[in-house]
């Protein structure tokens, strides 16, 4: 946190900065020798031991029972993210290669999200994870009806971002081909370009006016027209790469790695993170029990948000253990956001 950085001297946190540098190296307990040869600073093995019982004391760094070397505590790496490195913009070479893996032609945005996934998982070897906006945070482009037996109608919505949605409605009476079509032709005049949910909401008040155009023009239709555009299930998110996971020790623990990995399964302690992570701007970061999730108190979490044409639609990131390379992880998951994003707005001005 960085208001308790100010506490620390020059020292203490050059120190810190080095332990902890070291640390995300090996992953090793750091000891005072280590620590003298490698901070160029001047001082006796002893100030360097006092200093770092500070650190301790002041809950930076802990002891583990099986050595004399220090390692960080999640309270330490905040610090040392928020304060002692500085992150720096992801190279030019990378930017591109990041490019590359983003095609600029996808068929769905679904099918672009599933890459970001696996190209956040492939750059820094953690979990990738992408939240999946709902299809109605899109643009309706297209709608049909199609008669099905049983006073059932299957709807055919084509949104903005090319993905094909098909729903079938049941109704209280059949309607004929003309009657369907009149339907359609309706909708896509009035409502190409809307959200469904500002559709449905424009509906609910049409119908409230028994004068109305939309009563007048299809008063046999209006129940398809209402349940065309009924609310939809939640949104989701995506993960690839949980297997990478099983490669770092801190995570190793069978009970730890159950935990995480039907937290995975479940995905709704996971989704209510991205949900929340898309609401700010920027890079958000959870250290171990910062998340608030018990899953994932052996992670660190690095999320940014997407969206398009000015609308916040989720976040993209990575989970991985809390010795993570902080100052390559963050611009990586910043850079794929800025990314997606520009991905995104292209397609819709495309459309």
């Amino acid at each position: 946190m960085p208001s308790e950085g100010t506490e620390l001297d020059a020292r203490a946190r050059r120190l810190l900065r080095t332990l902890i540098a070291q640390y995300l190296v090996d992953g090793e307990p750091v000891g005072s020798r280590t620590l003298s040869r490698s901070s160029g600073l001047e001082v006796s093995p002893a100030t360097i031991r006092n200093i770092m019982a500070d650190l301790e004391d002041a809950g930076f760094v802990s002891s583990p029972h099986t050595s004399a070397g220090r390692i960080p505590t999640p309270r330490g790496l905040r610090l040392f993210v928020d304060s002692l490195i500085e992150l720096k913009p992801l190279p030019r070479e990378e930017m591109v290669f990041l490019q590359r893996q983003l095609p600029p032609q996808q068929t769905t945005t679904r099918d672009l999200l599933g890459n970001v996934s696996n190209l956040l998982s492939a750059m820094t070897h953690f979990a990738g994870v992408v939240s999946v906006p709902r299809q109605a945070d899109f643009p309706l482009r297209h709608i049909d009806f199609v008669a099905l037996p049983d006073e059932r109608v299957l709807v055919i919505l084509q949104f903005s971002d090319n993905h094909v949605q098909n729903r079938i409605v049941q109704l209280t009476k059949p309607l004929s081909p003309g009657q369907l079509e009149e339907a359609a032709n309706y909708l896509n005049h009035q409502f190409a370009g809307f959200r469904i949910d500002d559709i449905r909401s424009f509906l609910l008040g049409e119908l409230r006016a028994a004068s109305s155009e939309l009563n007048r023009l299809l008063s046999s239709t209006v129940e398809l027209a209402a349940a065309s555009f009924a609310p939809e299930g939640a949104a989701d998110v995506l993960v690839t790469g949980q297997t990478n996971l099983m490669g770092y020790s801190e995570l190793a623990d069978i009970e730890r790695l159950r935990d995480l990995f039907d937290a995975f399964q479940q995905k709704r302690d996971l989704l209510q993170l991205m949900e929340v992570c898309a609401k700010a701007p920027g890079v958000r970061l959870f250290i171990g029990e910062e998340s608030g999730f018990s899953a994932l108190d052996g992670c660190s979490v690095v999320t940014a948000s997407y969206g398009a044409q000015g609308r916040v639609l989720g976040a993209v990131g990575v989970i991985g253990p809390t010795r993570m390379a902080y100052e390559r992880v963050i611009p990586v998951v910043q850079a794929t956001a800025s990314l997606l994003s520009d991905a995104l707005n292209r397609a819709a001005t495309a459309s």
